[in-house]
């Protein structure tokens, strides 16, 4: 009696390399100078680089958004070590995503298929991979997905965390095993599980938060969305509360008299007890420039202070081009 012998898996392997390979020849450095006066030059240095990813046949490239910010010139370098000039399409306040566009065709570069955030599991294997002269890729593990909210007034709704981390994040495209684009790396993070167990990883943008906007990205070079009240705050939750940290010197709420160590009680009289609750009641104002009152305590003291807020774009000095 002869037994049947088991299908072998190579194939299906054969199958993962090959799309993660084309995944992976998408990859672009993304290689900024920004302007001498840039304010983000503070936080961000002017000589930044990371990473990006071709998701149009027209040389779309898609990254993350604070690599561009006040750019002077860009530049992607291809995995065949080609440096072409690129300028800049759009930056995504609300998302912090952003696109650039290869001035010159990238020649043998095929654009990256969008996946989709919902189709992935924690524990499933992924890729990411670093683009430019050093580039590489390392595979890591969905560990969570959930909202995230950012020290910087920002948040989103589903962010993607794995682990372990990979060390030059920034616009550091990530992929499942059928070389499909999942999101794009914005931070290195310590609480990737996000339940309170220590767990360094990363974080990334889902490209799903890409789709919905895209038109309008390349339309108009921005969303609605990102037209939202900015404070000029650093801030972090800590026990239920929110405390400032930072203060941009350039903003309005150091003009108006928000200091660090200010913990921020409620916003137009709701009270506050996370980033999001926080953000949320900001944004919910119809105009940039709306007022908002903050009741803040500092010691045993508590005040309130009425802000004008501002149009952040409107602060920063934007890419010629957008």
């Amino acid at each position: 009696m002869q037994i049947a012998r088991a299908a072998t898996p190579e194939p299906r392997y054969q199958s993962m390399i090959e799309a993660l390979s084309r995944a992976n020849a998408a990859v672009v450095g993304v290689q900024v100078v920004a302007a001498e006066d840039a304010r983000s030059a503070q936080t961000l240095g002017r000589q930044r680089a990371g990473s990006g990813v071709v998701i149009g046949p027209d040389g779309l490239i898609l990254t993350i958004g604070y690599l561009m910010l006040e750019a002077e010139t860009i530049q992607v370098v291809t995995q065949d070590g080609r440096s072409i000039p690129a300028r800049p399409v759009a930056y995504d306040l609300a998302t912090g995503f952003g696109l650039l566009q290869a001035v010159l065709p990238l020649r043998g570069v095929q654009p990256v298929p969008l996946g989709t955030v919902a189709d992935s599991s924690e524990g499933e294997a992924v890729m990411a991979a670093v683009g430019g002269n050093g580039g590489d890729v390392a595979m890591a593990q969905i560990v969570s997905k959930r909202p995230f909210s950012g020290y910087w007034e920002y948040h989103i709704e589903s962010a993607l965390f794995t682990s372990p981390p990979i060390g030059n994040h920034s616009g550091a495209p990530v992929f499942n095993q059928r070389g499909e684009l999942l999101g794009i790396g914005s931070l290195v993070v310590s609480d990737a599980l996000g339940d309170g167990r220590r767990m360094p990883g990363n974080m990334f943008v889902p490209v799903d938060l890409l789709k919905p906007i895209l038109a309008e990205l390349r339309r108009s070079g921005t969303t609605r969305q990102s037209r939202r009240p900015w404070l000029g705050l650093s801030s972090t939750e800590q026990g239920g509360f929110v405390r400032i940290v930072r203060v941009n010197d350039d903003g309005p709420a150091y003009a108006a008299g928000v200091a660090p160590g200010d913990v921020v009680l409620a916003i137009d009289g709701a009270r506050v007890t996370s980033l999001e609750s926080f953000y949320k009641k900001l944004w919910a104002k119809p105009n940039p420039e709306d007022e908002v009152q903050l009741t803040l305590q500092h010691g045993s003291v508590v005040r309130q202070v009425t802000i004008k807020g501002v149009d952040r774009m409107t602060v920063i000095r934007k890419p010629s081009g957008i």
